[in-house]
C-alpha cells in the first residue's frame, strides 16, 4: 500500500492537457466571435499538439509537476503565468519560424494566454484538489525523535494528504509495555489501515506480532517504515533515524547505472563544455577589467572516497576561499561585481566540466566540499562522510532542493540539511533521477536564481 499515490501527477498532467484544447478552442471562439467549426478547429489543433509537448516540458521545467505542498500552492499563480507567458513565446517563435500550416495567430495567442492562465488556475486550485477522495485512511504512528516529530506536524497540518495519524506514540517517552498496549488497541480498530514505525526501535520488536496478527483481520492494511514516509513527504533523509546498514545499503549500484552514467558525463561535459568554449574569451576579459586579478582558480575539495582532487573554477571573489575562517565563521573575502553575475549564471562552474571529463567529477551528485570544512564537519555530524561514498557531482539533489546551503561559511545546522537531501540522493539515485536534476538545474540558471 502507497500512502503518497504517484497516480494523482498522471491526472495532473493529463488535466493541463485538457485544459490547453479547452483553451485554444475558447480563444479561436473569442477571436472569430463565433463558434469554431470541426474542421476549422482541426486546422489549428494539428500545430497546436506539437506545442503541446513543449508547453509540458516548461511546466516541467517550471516545478509544476512538483509536490502540492503549501509552498508551492502558495506560488502557483505566478509560476503558471511565467509558464504560459513562454508558452506563447514559443508559439510565435514556432509559426514564424515554420510557416508551414498557414495561420499566423498573433492575436489568437494573446487570447489563448489570457483564457488558459485562469482556467489552468481553476484547474489546479479548485478541481484537481477535489478530485481526491475526502476519505483519509487512517493510521498509527509508533517512533520517536525530531524527525518524526516534524513528520506528525507536517501530515496534520496539510490536506493533501491522503492519510493521516489517528494516533500518535512517542517510543522515547513510553515503555515497551505500554507500546504493546497501543499496538492491541489499535489493531482492534476496524478503521486503522496502516501502521508507521521505526524499525530500528527495540521498543518496536515486541509489538511486531500484534501487528502481523492484525493484517488478516483488516481488508487493507501495510506496515510502513517511518524512514521511507518521512522521504517520501519530504525529499529527504531523516538524519535521527538512519543507521549505518541503510546507509552502506544505499551505496551500493548496479555497474550498468555505473557505466551508463559515466557515459552521460563524458557526452554531457564534451558538447556543454565544446559550446561554453565560447564565452571563456569574454569571462576572461571581464574578470580582468574587473579588478586585474586571475582569471582561474584551483581549489582543493574532498572527492570520491574521500581523496583529495583538485577542481578548476573562474575566479568569482577577491581571493582564493581554502574554507578557513576561524572564529567567526565567515570569510574576509567578497564577490567581485563581475563574479556576482558569474555566480548567478553558474558560469563560475564551467571549467570545471574538465573534472567531469577526467572523472573527479560527475554531473550530478553531493558537490565536492573544501578539506578544512569537511574535517570540521564530519568531526560534528552523524553520516556526514557518507556523501563521499559517491563521485560528487557539479549539481545534485541537495542543489536543487536546498536554498539555505551555506556559502563561503560553516554552518553545522544548513550543513545538516544538506546532508539529508545528500543521503537522499545517495539511496535513491537513478539514471532518471540524474535527468531530472539536470533539467531542474537548467531551470535555476535560466531563472537566475542565486548560488
Amino acid at each position: 500500500m502507497t500512502l503518497v499515490p504517484k497516480r494523482e501527477y498522471v491526472v495532473l498532467l493529463a488535466g493541463d492537457v485538457l485544459v490547453f484544447v479547452i483553451s485554444l478552442w475558447l480563444a479561436l471562439a473569442l477571436r472569430y466571435v463565433a463558434l469554431p467549426s470541426k474542421a476549422f478547429f482541426l486546422l489549428h489543433f494539428t500545430p497546436f499538439t506539437i506545442l503541446f509537448i513543449a508547453w509540458i516540458a516548461v511546466f516541467f521545467l517550471a516545478g509544476l509537476y512538483g509536490k502540492h505542498t503549501r509552498l508551492f500552492r502558495h506560488r502557483l499563480p505566478a509560476a503558471i503565468f511565467y509558464a504560459q507567458a513562454i508558452n506563447v513565446s514559443i508559439a510565435a517563435l514556432f509559426f514564424f519560424l515554420i510557416p508551414l500550416f498557414g495561420i499566423a495567430p498573433k492575436t489568437l495567442l494573446v487570447l489563448y494566454l489570457a483564457v488558459s492562465c485562469p482556467l489552468i488556475y481553476f484547474w489546479r486550485v479548485l478541481i484537481f484538489p477535489a478530485l481526491r477522495t475526502s476519505r483519509k485512511l487512517k493510521g498509527v504512528l509508533i517512533a520517536s525523535g525530531p524527525d518524526i516529530s516534524d513528520l506528525a506536524k507536517e501530515v496534520a497540518s496539510d490536506s493533501r494528504f491522503p492519510f493521516e495519524f489517528a494516533s500518535i506514540l512517542d517510543t522515547a517517552t513510553a515503555k515497551s509495555h505500554n507500546v504493546i498496549q497501543e499496538a492491541c488497541r489499535v489493531a482492534a480498530k476496524t478503521s486503522t489501515n496502516f501502521f508507521v514505525v521505526d524499525f530500528s526501535d527495540k521498543a518496536i520488536a515486541t509489538a511486531l506480532p500484534i501487528v502481523y496478527n492484525a493484517a488478516f483481520q483488516k481488508r487493507r492494511f501495510a506496515l510502513v517504515d517511518a524512514v521511507d514516509l518521512y522521504q517520501e513527504v519530504f525529499d529527504r533523509m531523516p538524519l535521527s533515524l538512519l543507521q549505518y546498514k541503510r546507509v552502506l545499503a544505499g551505496a551500493a549500484s548496479s555497474r550498468i547505472y555505473d557505466f551508463s552514467k559515466r557515459i552521460v558525463d563524458i557526452a554531457g561535459a564534451l558538447f556543454v563544455g565544446i559550446i561554453a568554449l565560447i564565452m571563456y574569451p569574454f569571462v576572461a576579459l571581464a574578470i580582468k577589467l574587473d579588478d586585474g586579478g586571475p582569471v582561474f582558480i584551483t581549489q582543493a575539495r574532498v572527492g570520491k572516497y574521500q581523496h583529495p582532487i583538485q577542481i578548476l573554477k573562474f575566479r568569482s571573489m577577491s581571493g582564493n576561499d581554502e574554507g578557513v575562517y576561524g572564529t567567526s565563521g565567515k570569510t574576509a573575502l567578497f564577490v567581485t561585481r563581475v563574479g556576482k553575475w558569474l555566480r548567478v549564471l553558474r558560469i563560475d562552474e564551467l571549467p570545471q566540466l574538465w573534472n567531469v571529463l577526467v572523472g573527479d567529477l560527475s554531473l550530478v551528485g553531493p558537490r565536492p566540499e573544501l578539506p578544512a570544512l569537511s574535517s570540521r564537519y564530519s568531526a560534528r555530524i552523524p553520516y556526514y562522510d557518507a556523501r563521499y561514498l559517491i563521485t560528487p557531482g557539479l549539481t545534485g539533489w541537495a542543489q536543487i532542493r536546498h536554498d539555505r546551503d551555506p556559502h563561503h561559511g560553516a554552518d553545522i545546522p544548513e550543513t545538516k540539511m544538506k546532508l539529508s537531501y545528500d543521503l537522499f540522493y545517495l539511496e535513491r539515485r537513478s539514471l532518471l533521477l540524474d535527468v531530472y536534476i539536470l533539467l531542474q538545474t537548467v531551470r535555476i540558471v535560466v531563472s537566475a536564481r542565486g548560488s
